[in-house]
């Protein structure tokens, strides 16, 4: 049975329904708008995928129509593709978690990003490469080779950018950002260590010089700047200002000190026109009740202004390994080793010294203690698969909303950066139970924004069209 016949038509909720107390999904928290089916009516495969998929729900017996139809239309990508957790659920996309529209993909429109080092992950590079500009500030206008060496430097910018465009080359398309088809323009701002505010600073410079050039929409800046300061009396604010002045969105991350006494968000997140993001605990669920904050920085700023506006995924981010280093190998040997049958895992072990110290010193205990610690392992680093691992930060949130953005450009290029901000803020969905200084507006909703951007769009169509008959 296709769950297209064994679903019931869709229809509003109705009183009679409130009235009832109709409860909330068991998977993901929602009042179920559209009715409910029981799991029983499902196919065999659909109903374990969505049970596996609602960890610490005894005896799930029905679901929401919403989460039939999303874990339906993910099902294949989920199961050929997707990491299996030890709990038997399986690492989500992101995509799949913010409930973002498919038809969008950030055609049409260029994202640049400022960080510390690159690599032309095959997430941007194939099946064509959309890696339209590189700029170092280290070397020659023109001189990438850098790029191409994946050295130390390199991860946090290659994660920054595969975050928010990446296409999932690597897994079939399952761990792709929100803006999948975007152009990107990589700025790499200095060596390994501190990014100063002025390394940020020439940055954003080349970008405004270079926006036409590239035609960038949006600027993800994952990183923080070296005091607190007002925006009045501060160079790199000031330049912020002119990017939004000139209609480049200006995205940046608020950094990660919302555990400490002192938690201020320093420049460029800081500037009044920026979107600063925060930090969001989903818990890779769909489920809305598991949400929380994360450890990120948030104001008032010493202007008096509301930093973070808006919260993102900040941890479980799928993000991809480099390529090419020791981490890299450590990942595909632990993958095959939890793959591999027991009587084989000693010799592995044996042919592979030196990857995984802690197996090495283990050689001689029997097959379940070697078990436990590759499951340790894997855990300890993150490991989803041998391309891709969890991440945490707002240097991750960042660009999940700048992916945001470039959908909203692409479902309306004529709108303006203040339009976009308030459209993230309007559509924001607040989390209870935590302070509005920590969360602002609350957490971002792709759909719900990306909505309001394609209504905005229709009105100003139909505006036209009036013009014209008059």
């Amino acid at each position: 049975m296709s769950l297209h016949d064994s679903l019931p038509p869709e229809r509003t909720k109705t009183s009679a329904d409130i009235a009832a107390g109709e409860s909330r999904c068991a998977v993901c928290s929602r009042e179920p708008q559209k009715g409910t089916i029981e799991l029983k009516l499902l196919d065999e495969e659909l109903g374990k995928l969505i049970r596996a998929n609602a960890p610490g729900v005894d005896e799930l017996e029905s679901v929401c129509i919403r989460c039939a139809r999303i874990f339906d239309r993910c099902r294949d990508s989920i199961l050929k593709d997707a990491a299996l957790k030890k709990d038997g659920s399986h690492v989500l996309s992101t995509p799949l978690r913010l409930g973002s529209v498919d038809r969008y993909t950030g055609k049409g429109t260029t994202i640049a990003f400022l960080d510390s080092g690159f690599y032309p992950h095959p997430d941007l590079t194939k099946p064509k490469n959309r890696i339209i500009g590189y700029r170092s500030l280290l070397h020659k206008e023109g001189d990438d080779s850098q790029l191409y060496e994946p050295d130390v430097a390199s991860w946090h910018g290659m994660m920054t950018s595969v975050v928010a465009s990446g296409n999932g080359w690597l897994s079939n398309g399952f761990y792709r950002g929100l803006a999948p088809d975007s152009k990107v323009v990589l700025v790499k701002l200095a060596k390994t260590g501190r990014i100063t505010e002025q390394n940020i600073q020439d940055g954003l410079e080349w970008v405004l010089e270079n926006r036409t050039k590239f035609g960038i929409d949006v600027v993800n800046i994952s990183a923080g700047g070296d005091f607190e300061q007002s925006y009045l009396h501060d160079s790199l604010s000031q330049v912020v200002e002119e990017c939004s002045s000139q209609g480049i969105v200006v995205v940046c991350a608020v950094g990660n000190a919302g555990d400490l006494p002192t938690h201020p968000v320093f420049p460029p997140a800081s500037a009044p026109s920026c979107i600063a993001v925060g930090g969001l605990d989903d818990n890779n669920s769909i489920d809305r009740s598991r949400r929380g904050m994360y450890r990120s920085s948030y104001g008032p700023t010493v202007d008096g202004l509301q930093k973070p506006e808006v919260i993102a995924p900040s941890i479980w981010v799928p993000a991809p390994i480099l390529p090419g280093t020791p981490t890299a190998k450590q990942a595909e040997f632990l993958e095959s080793l939890d793959k591999s049958a027991d009587k084989n895992l000693h010799d592995k072990i044996r042919k592979n010294p030196g990857v995984v110290s802690e197996l090495d010193a283990a050689i001689d205990r029997p097959v379940h203690s070697l078990r436990q610690i590759i499951i340790l392992k894997l855990r300890q680093e993150s490991v989803i698969n041998k391309y891709y691992k969890y991440v945490d930060g707002t240097s991750f949130s960042s660009p999940i909303v700048s992916s945001v953005v470039a959908q909203m450009i692409e479902a309306d290029p004529k709108l303006t950066v203040q339009q976009i901000k308030r459209i993230l803020i309007s559509t924001a969905e607040r989390l209870p139970h935590y302070e509005v200084d920590r969360q602002g507006w609350g957490v971002i909703d792709p759909r719900k924004a990306v909505e309001a951007a394609e209504e905005m769009s229709t009105e100003r169509r139909v505006l036209r069209t009036e013009e014209i008959d008059d």
